[in-house]
């Protein structure tokens, strides 16, 4: 009997974000990744959002990594009616409680603010649609599995997770979906690492797929030498302090926030550090960090051999100089700083948290710099300044650019073009690929340099339905 199966790219298809994926086989739904769409105005676009699916009839959830983006809209998810379980690594499922808290509580949060604009226009409040109580509900569903672990996970559908090496607990997904003497292999890439990332193993070898969802964020372009990165950062960082003021780096508090401090402890104990504090201003990255210091033996051994080296354990410990700022009250008294500071703050796109008040008091002062060391995504503040413009809006004020903008590239934990290319090439078979999680320009470049190598490559448009 043949397998019906298909598969439907409803997220991050000609995009970077909102990464899901409908599998159906075998009168049975599961979706891969449940993510939200970042840039814009989450609330507004929150409320209109609608699932392409009815929450209740999805049989299980398989989730790539934790970063919000892949995992966002599982409260929402929950919220609607899903009850089945949600198959992650336990790298993933510990750090789940601590950005879905985060990310409803700054919902809740901006839904408080606009309906009190709303109040004053006499229109009505909006409900939330998810809960802090939902968010207990998808820890509840989490069903943590190890890397290297094949596992039955519905009748006809067996999974196991490999290191992706992107962040802690990140994963390929590999799937093996059979019905009677028929089987066909689906690996999903989720984020693949780059290789020169701390703290995180290399990408594993998928040694052979009939389909593959492949992520192509830097499809068109290589990361420089790591070598190069890091003195480009030290001398944004001598630059920055020359000038007299402070530092602000936008960082994810998942994954950059830890490998920006582990780079930090090094320029430090280099004696390169000229700053005399560093601050992380971001209580999910400080949460997060704590945890990363728990799962410490997870992590390459070469980068970690380096602690001990001078006698440090882990991060914190690693660089002396750095306070946590955990307190709304210990965040505005940053602002009395007037030099000498690096600050790290979320989010990293700068379209909220805490680094929106510091661009708000710092960023038409031209002896601030800011170091932009991640991916910035269409449409958000971090892109617009990216991009060079000179005046922009932070938290609806209107305000001129005068710090001086770094753009450091080689920090990203996404793979580069020839990583992509060297990983897609190494799986055997002959499988049939389709580029996710790209923006068009990316994917084009990619998809052409696959085919060079003689690889069947699609890209994946959104709403799109294909037969496995």
């Amino acid at each position: 009997m043949p397998l019906d199966a298909s598969l439907t790219f409803l997220g991050a298809a000609g995009q970077v974000t909102g990464s899901c994926y409908l599998l159906e086989w075998n009168e049975q739904k599961v979706l891969l990744d449940c993510g939200m769409v970042q840039g814009g105005d989450q609330i507004t676009d929150l409320h209109r959002f609608r699932f392409q699916f009815r929450p209740k009839d999805i049989d299980a959830v398989i989730l790539s990594h934790a970063h919000i983006d892949h995992s966002g809209l599982l409260t929402l998810l929950v919220a609607h009616g899903f009850h089945g379980q949600i198959y992650c690594t336990e790298g993933t499922a510990n750090l789940l409680s601590v950005l879905l808290k985060d990310a409803v509580h700054l919902y809740l949060k901006d839904l408080e603010w606009q309906n009190r604009q709303r109040a004053r226009l006499g229109k009505p409040e909006q409900e939330p649609r998810m809960t802090l109580k939902d968010v207990v509900g998808v820890i509840r569903c989490l069903k943590p599995i190890s890397y290297q672990q094949q596992k039955d996970v519905l009748p006809g559908l067996a999974l196991e997770f490999l290191d992706a090496g992107h962040i802690l607990g990140s994963a390929i997904v590999q799937l093996w979906l059979k019905h009677g003497q028929a089987m066909r292999k689906l690996v999903f890439s989720g984020d693949l690492g780059n290789p020169a990332t701390v703290l995180m193993h290399d990408p594993s070898i998928v040694k052979q797929a009939d389909v593959v969802l492949m992520e192509s964020t830097y499809g068109d372009r290589d990361h420089q030498p790591l070598s190069n990165t890091l003195e480009e950062f030290a001398n944004a960082l001598a630059e920055a302090d020359k000038a007299g003021g402070n530092v602000f780096i936008p960082a994810f508090a998942l994954g950059r926030s830890q490998e920006i401090l582990y780079y930090l402890g090094v320029l430090y104990h280099q004696g390169r550090l000229r700053q005399k504090m560093v601050v992380l201003d971001s209580p999910m990255a400080i949460e997060i960090t704590r945890i990363y210091n728990e799962m410490i033996d997870e992590f390459d051994k070469k980068d970690t051999q380096v602690f001990k080296k001078y006698g440090a354990h882990d991060l914190q410990s690693f660089l002396p100089i750095l306070h946590l700022t955990e307190k709304v009250e210990q965040s505005m008294a940053l602002n009395r700083v007037s030099q000498g500071a690096i600050i790290i703050a979320g989010s990293g796109m700068c379209n909220g948290g805490r680094i929106a008040h510091h661009l708000k008091h710092n960023l038409w002062k031209n002896a601030n710099h800011i170091i932009f060391v991640g991916f910035q995504a269409k449409g958000t503040l971090g892109r617009k300044l990216v991009d060079g413009e000179t005046r922009v809006k932070v938290m609806g004020q209107p305000l001129v650019v005068k710090a001086f903008i770094h753009t450091i590239g080689g920090f990203s934990a996404h793979a580069g073009q020839s990583q992509l290319i060297n990983w897609a090439t190494a799986i055997g078979g002959q499988p049939q690929f389709y580029l996710v999680h790209g923006e068009p320009q990316a994917q084009l470049v990619l998809q052409e340099k696959l085919q060079q190598r003689g690889l069947q490559v699609d890209i994946a448009e959104m709403g799109q339905k294909i037969q496995l």
